[in-house]
């Protein structure tokens, strides 16, 4: 599971890489045709904002993973560390429900999308193109929290299995 997961972790963080890579050269390319050479290059643009979309949404979850997300940690500082681990817990779990909800809220915005038949006006591309960004990466989310949800609980119990065995 490890190898699997480590597999997973460079892809996301390729893709993190290549989406700033493309949204700083695109930014930078827009802001010297705007400048200097007054060409009419409407794309630029919207390709950076989908990669800096897309990025956001992949650097979201690996904060998630690697606990580097913004937290007020004043309540769960002072708790001892059996509660501490609880409220972890159960921070994971609300974390997991609401991206349960967007990923599944995500399905019905892709579907109006397919419908509407909605393109992009600068790269001609269906608007559900970009708009996968959030299925894929609230699945991605999802599926490591229910792995970090699972560990957590996995080594609370084992703690508790060796605390009530008298081997502490």
């Amino acid at each position: 599971m490890k190898k699997v997961a480590s597999w997973f972790q460079k892809i996301e963080n390729l893709l993190l890489v290549v989406t700033f890579i493309v949204m700083v050269i695109c930014s930078f390319a827009q802001v010297i045709n705007r400048n200097f050479i007054h060409a009419g290059i409407s794309w630029l643009e919207e390709l950076s904002r989908y990669s800096m979309i897309c990025m956001a949404l992949l650097a979201a979850e690996a904060g998630l993973r690697d606990g580097t997300q913004i937290s007020i940690t004043a309540v769960t500082d002072k708790m001892k560390e059996r509660k501490q681990k609880i409220v972890l817990i159960i921070a994971k779990l609300v974390v997991i429900a609401f991206s349960v909800t967007i990923f599944l809220t995500s399905f019905k915005l892709l579907n109006i999308q397919i419908l509407s038949g909605q393109i992009s006006p600068g790269l001609r591309i269906p608007m559900f193109v970009p708009s996968l960004a959030f299925p894929i990466s609230f699945a991605i989310i999802i599926v490591v929290q229910v792995g970090m949800v699972i560990k957590m609980i996995m080594d609370f119990t084992k703690k508790e299995e060796i605390i009530e065995g008298g081997k502490l």
